[in-house]
């Protein structure tokens, strides 16, 4: 018979070996060459991340980065349609009804692994192959490659429903080239293929066809450096042709982006697209009208501020933004009229910008003591 200790390894064993091969988990780590692979494994909910993915990913990016045999972390999606969709808003918004814990515990957590990536301090590659917006965005943009391919489909659409860009929104959204970070967090606009790396979120662009060679070449890579790596990404992204030609989606609207998102308040902005009174200006009128007031306040603040911060600092200022609008009425409203019902009108409270006042605003950002995010 077995000593008890000896059984104990052999089922420990099994259950690593079955979390490895065991298809109907939500996430999949394993070790091949001297890659860490994680692949997020909910195809039907085109890879949404859970409360128990995140807890599976951050303390194996963890170990990951202290083992002396594992040069490079990559991350993937399975299902072949998304990357991953965002969180799982649905959950947290029935979870908030009820004053669960998930709305303070599911944002703490995530907003940790946002923070692992961005510190990692092994190559992370992220393969960004199909649709990537909200949490998809946070367990990719912080890392050092995104590689984005003709399927890629980046947004970051909360403004939409009640939220703002979180994930470390207010770290990378400012830092792209002009007022394009400003634009997208505002309207939620989508970027596709090459245009997610010619607006300076992806960091290459490879057929997605090719995908799978380029993994399978980042595995068989030797003890790598990060230069390595890039070379290899490199190679792959000069030899892509699709869509080369295209030029720049936003590119005949840059001075206008740059001008009209450059005004210090919400109010401002909208006064600059009536004036500017444009095709693409109206639209933009049109598309801001939608979204929830509150939000798109929050999130030009986020933004202006989160320009001059540290992703840290970010991180902490995103995680008070999400309790207020847990306390709040539109993240609700707008989980129900975009993913509940359907209806895509939404009754927002405040119904106006104006009616936001800049003490309720103020009062989003405020500290919350022992409940502070702490990274």
């Amino acid at each position: 018979r077995l000593k008890p200790f000896n059984r104990l390894q052999i089922i420990l064993q099994h259950l690593k070996m079955s979390k490895h091969t065991d298809l109907t988990a939500e996430v999949l780590l394993e070790k091949r060459g001297g890659a860490g692979i994680i692949t997020l494994n909910r195809p039907k909910a085109l890879n949404a991340l859970n409360s128990s993915m995140i807890q599976q990913i951050y303390p194996q990016i963890k170990a990951w980065e202290q083992d002396p045999e594992t040069f490079l972390i990559i991350i993937k999606g399975t299902g072949g349609k998304a990357f991953c969709a965002g969180g799982d808003i649905k959950a947290i918004a029935d979870a908030g009804k009820v004053g669960g814990r998930i709305t303070q515990d599911f944002f703490r957590e995530e907003y940790m692994l946002n923070n692992a990536i961005g510190t990692c301090k092994k190559p992370y590659v992220a393969l960004i192959d199909g649709i990537t917006m909200g949490g998809g965005v946070g367990l990719s943009v912080h890392g050092h490659f995104r590689v984005a391919t003709e399927k890629t489909l980046f947004a970051m659409p909360e403004t939409a429903i009640g939220l703002f860009p979180d994930v470390g929104g207010g770290y990378f959204l400012p830092r792209l080239s002009g007022k394009i970070g400003y634009y997208l967090a505002l309207t939620g606009f989508r970027l596709k293929g090459r245009d997610v790396q010619k607006a300076g979120i992806a960091t290459h662009f490879v057929d997605s066809e090719k995908v799978p060679a380029l993994e399978k070449d980042l595995i068989a890579l030797k003890s790598p450096s990060t230069e390595n790596i890039a070379d290899l990404l490199n190679s792959y992204h000069v030899k892509s042709k699709v869509n080369e030609e295209k030029k720049f989606v936003l590119d005949e609207h840059m001075e206008k982006i740059n001008s009209l998102f450059s005004a210090n308040t919400m109010e401002e902005i909208v006064k600059k697209l009536k004036q500017d009174g444009s095709p693409f200006a109206i639209k933009q009128l049109e598309t801001v009208k939608m979204m929830s007031p509150t939000s798109l306040k929050l999130t030009l603040r986020q933004l202006r501020e989160g320009a001059s911060m540290s992703l840290q600092d970010v991180l902490t200022m995103e995680y008070r933004l999400s309790q207020a609008c847990m306390r709040g009425h539109d993240f609700y409203e707008g989980v129900r009229a975009v993913l509940i019902d359907k209806d895509q009108s939404p009754r927002w409270k405040p119904a106006t910008l104006e009616e936001v006042s800049d003490e309720f605003v103020d009062d989003c950002f405020k500290p919350l003591g022992d409940n502070d995010l702490k990274l």
